[in-house]
């Protein structure tokens, strides 16, 4: 049995066993307690590790293998999908409603359980203050009805979480955020863990070996901070070309 290494609210930010030496059962489980301080949270990312626990739990820390990854140039867009980018139906901002989107992850799945407690959601708030974590935010008129936010690296995406009230809206949120990437340099979206709904989108596995290289090699990339504020935009500019395969977190 794989011990669980016990952090200190006072123990360096960097402070993380190697993650090679976390549990196969759970699966990733490599850490519990220390603290959500920006600093620790950004050591976490660039180690490929992320908290993940429930209310009147520790912080747990992860880093799951294999890893759920999306390439930029991997994205599957379906024709259901292509005729709601080209519909115009719905609009898409950035960093505009950074505590909606997070409230709204929680609140859709408040029913279940959620891992966004207050003490995540005042972290992540900071770090968007800070201009590390960004959201997509999906509009249909003035409602907002989908989106994601997640932690943006030197040339990692590590995505959080996402949500939908209307169809394709989280879809939507996730193909601006590629495009996004793409323009920004960046070559991998971290998904964490499989779904059955972000491999309809491209996703797939990577060994935890070759995820927690390609971090630590795109990470050491300068990090442009600061908001990535964009006013609504109709979604028909994220429409991909028709050549290629169209392939290229949902």
């Amino acid at each position: 049995m794989t011990a669980i290494a016990l952090l200190h609210p006072d123990d360096p930010p960097d402070h993380f066993p190697d993650p090679v030496c976390a549990a196969r059962s759970p699966d990733g489980l490599l850490a519990m307690g220390g603290d959500l301080t920006p600093e620790r949270l950004l050591a976490a990312y660039r180690r490929g590790i992320f908290p993940w626990y429930e209310e009147g739990q520790p912080i747990l820390w992860w880093s799951p293998d294999p890893r759920a990854v999306l390439l930029p140039g991997a994205l599957h867009v379906s024709r259901s999908l292509r005729r709601t980018l080209r519909s115009d139906r719905y609009r898409v901002s950035v960093d505009l409603a950074f505590d909606r989107v997070i409230d709204a992850c929680a609140s859709t799945r408040a029913a279940t359980g959620t891992w966004i407690t207050a003490a995540m959601r005042s972290a992540y708030l900071q770090l968007h203050q800070l201009g590390h974590a960004h959201a997509i935010e999906t509009w249909l008129g003035s409602e907002l009805v989908g989106g994601l936010y997640g932690i943006a690296l030197g040339g990692v995406f590590f995505g959080e979480s996402m949500f939908s009230l209307e169809a394709d809206a989280s879809k939507v949120a996730l193909v601006h955020l590629v495009r996004r990437a793409e323009a920004r340099g960046m070559k991998l979206i971290d998904c964490q863990v499989a779904t059955g709904h972000l491999a309809s989108l491209g996703s797939q596995l990577m060994p935890r070996e070759q995820f927690l290289t390609a971090v630590r090699m795109l990470t050491a990339a300068p990090v442009p901070s600061g908001t990535w504020h964009e006013s609504p935009a109709p979604t028909s500019v994220l429409v991909p070309p028709r050549t290629g395969s169209g392939r290229l977190h949902g």
